[in-house]
């Protein structure tokens, strides 16, 4: 279908380059017909390239950190103002481990570090989704989409923090998809992705195995960026209005398996060694 997001406004957090999710759902919303604000953290619009994404989509970009209340509001309000309108739909690609990022384990984290892990990855949402609603940004059935990983229910050696993180991000889609709902009919959800090739999955350690394990243990394979752009576009339309406070996994039957015949094999090649 064409034209999915035709009229409708938007925020798009979190796009750093073209292998970002975020970089990929505002190019589908683009196409989709969508007007929306792009928005990162000042630190990563010096590092990415997201002004050539802006152009590409005839939009703007406004810095906000959002873990900053201040910001927060500055970037809604402003972003009403250049779209003209209440907000339709809002893309939560924040997620960020200091722990992670500076090779410190599970058992042995910096307990400063893994507050900012939970107020960048997990608190950002509740910020944005309490500001949205304050300022009554969002029209009645818009859509809130914020983005999450199967370590929020399972463990994953080398995720570290970031899993508790993801968990609380989890909880607060339903907390707040409740009462946004019940007072805005505001919709409110995460996808659990597959792990996927982006600039903060390669960060992680032995993300490259992991990724190949993932795939043999799927049954339709690792879902790809560009497939999950698709699906939250699926999730800011009219088509799924009544879907809220779900964590919606988004990876190829991962989350349901077991153990797969392919992984299987590769242990016993190794054991005929």
């Amino acid at each position: 279908m064409n034209n999915l997001l035709e009229g409708k406004r938007g925020i798009i957090f979190g796009a750093l380059d073209e292998n970002s999710i975020a970089w990929k759902v505002a190019l589908k919303a683009h196409e989709q017909g969508a007007k929306f604000v792009l928005s990162n953290a000042p630190v990563a619009l010096r590092m990415g390239e997201i002004k050539n994404l802006a152009d590409h989509c005839n939009t703007i970009v406004i810095a906000a950190d959002a873990t900053s209340v201040q910001d927060l509001e500055k970037l809604v309000q402003e972003s009403m103002a250049h779209l003209g309108g209440k907000l339709d739909f809002v893309l939560h690609s924040i997620g960020m481990s200091p722990n992670v990022r500076k090779g410190k384990t599970y058992t042995d984290v910096n307990y400063e570090w893994m507050n900012k892990t939970f107020d960048i990855s997990a608190f950002s949402l509740h910020k944005t989704l309490q500001t949205c609603m304050k300022l009554d940004a969002i029209s009645e059935w818009g859509s809130v989409v914020a983005l999450s990983y199967i370590a929020a229910q399972k463990a994953f050696p080398g995720y570290g923090d970031m899993a508790d993180a993801k968990a609380t991000l989890e909880s607060i889609v339903r907390s707040f998809g409740y009462y946004y709902g019940n007072e805005k009919k505001v919709r409110v959800n995460s996808i659990s992705q597959s792990p996927t090739m982006t600039t903060a999955g390669s960060g992680i350690k032995g993300f490259d195995s992991f990724f190949g394990f993932a795939d043999k243990m799927s049954p339709l394979g690792n879902a790809p960026a560009d497939a999950c752009a698709n699906f939250c576009v699926s999730l800011f339309s009219d088509l799924t209005k009544y879907i809220t406070m779900q964590n919606i996994y988004h990876d190829g039957g991962f989350s349901n398996m077991g153990v797969s015949e392919a992984v299987m094999n590769l242990f016993e090649e190794k054991e005929k060694l």
